[in-house]
């Protein structure tokens, strides 16, 4: 890396499946200043593996408008461009028995591309594909799940949040049970993505959002399993609109372009967050 080797690397990690709003902003604004505030640098991950609702002009858009708010990074990445390195990790899961075949419905299978935020997260599974869908080789047009211990509690401390603890389990009072990792149409799921690009860009700390605080342990598990080091986390508070709603990319009034459009500068966007 040269002048860019740092003791702390970071990333922005937007999906170019809509128009970036004040929550994108605010989290990776937090992102931008805790690198600078620690000498470090970003990455911008283009987490386009959605192609159902990937567009290009939106990939255009969030970086365009990530430069006008004044947050620059120094290196990039498309995880379309990276299934091998997702594959290669399946493999390693299957064969030490941590993942195994399950049939899942397509809506559920669509949700495990996507962020499991607090209102979308999938829930605890029951685990009746356990004993059926183990063994084998890993078959790339097989749906897949993370086989988690029943009763285990995985903690941690956040940056932000503090203290975590969620425990894991096919069991209604779990916290989350095993969850999907793979969809038969060969991709990833999120949660297997993000950890395995994490380890790839060598990232020291991840800045999010606080709806993926359940995420984070997940990913803690399949880092655990795969050998990946385990970055810190830091998870910010959300942006919510007026009902209180966590601002998503259905918000068009509040996406970053919007407001540009209105004249608003980046310093009064800044003051809105």
């Amino acid at each position: 890396m040269g002048e860019l080797e740092k003791t702390y690397l970071g990333r922005l990690a937007p999906s170019p499946t809509g128009l970036l709003h004040l929550g994108h902003a605010r989290t990776f604004w937090v992102a931008y200043r805790r690198s600078q505030a620690a000498g470090g640098w970003l990455w911008l991950r283009d987490e386009d593996l959605d192609a159902q609702r990937v567009r290009a002009e939106f990939s255009v858009a969030m970086k365009e408008d990530l430069r006008w708010l004044g947050i620059e990074w120094q290196k990039e990445l498309r995880q379309s461009q990276r299934i091998g390195a997702y594959r290669e990790a399946m493999e390693r899961l299957v064969a030490a028995g941590a993942a195994y075949r399950c049939t899942c419905s397509r809506k559920d299978l669509q949700a495990a591309m996507q962020a499991p935020h607090e209102e979308t997260d999938e829930p605890v599974y029951s685990g009746r594909c356990r004993e059926v869908g183990s063994g084998g080789a890993f078959d790339a047009s097989a749906n897949y799940r993370f086989h988690v211990v029943d009763g285990e509690r995985v903690e941690f401390v956040d940056g932000h949040a503090g203290a975590q603890s969620y425990v894991t389990g096919c069991d209604p009072h779990a916290d989350f049970g095993d969850f999907l990792v793979w969809r038969k149409d060969g991709l990833p799921s999120y949660q297997l993505a993000c950890v395995v690009d994490d380890a790839a860009m060598g990232i020291t700390e991840v800045v999010r959002g606080a709806d993926l605080l359940k995420s984070t342990a997940r990913q803690m598990l399949l880092q655990r399993a795969l050998g990946l080091p385990l970055p810190q986390y830091f998870h910010c508070e959300l942006v919510r609109d007026n009902a209180g709603v966590r601002l998503a990319k259905r918000h068009d009034a509040l996406s970053l372009r919007a407001l540009r459009e209105r004249g608003l500068t980046p310093a009064d966007v800044l003051a809105m967050m």
